[in-house]
């Protein structure tokens, strides 16, 4: 069994909660404040993810970049896969918030999105 120490970050008390893991899954949570905390702990250990943020080339825009984000959290463990999806990708005609930029990207069931307007 390992022990270890993990700040929550769902909600603005900042738990600082001392989760148990043993063969990669959580068997105890404590010091957490409210049911929140254990539920991450739970998800950041056994299956973290992360919504990524980034943006891509606008070719023949009034902007030279498009930022973007994805719909859903990556799998840490994919994150990578999806960034260099990100970069090989180019925006050359307007798109509004939430346009798709790259549907299902990497067969993962999320898009990248648009969170800017460019013309």
């Amino acid at each position: 069994m390992i022990r270890k120490k993990m700040t929550c970050i769902e909600c603005p008390v900042g738990c600082v909660m001392t989760v148990d893991v043993d063969n990669c899954k959580v068997t105890a949570v404590v010091d957490n404040k409210c049911p929140k905390g254990r539920a991450y702990a739970v998800s950041e250990t056994e299956d973290p993810s992360r919504v990524i943020t980034s943006a891509v080339v606008a070719e023949g825009l009034a902007v030279k970049m498009v930022s973007v984000r994805t719909d859903k959290a990556v799998p840490k463990f994919r994150l990578m896969d999806v960034m260099a999806e990100i970069k090989k990708s180019r925006v050359a005609t307007p798109v509004e918030v939430g346009d798709v930029i790259i549907a299902d990207v990497c067969g993962l069931g999320m898009n990248v999105v648009s969170t800017m307007r460019a013309k």
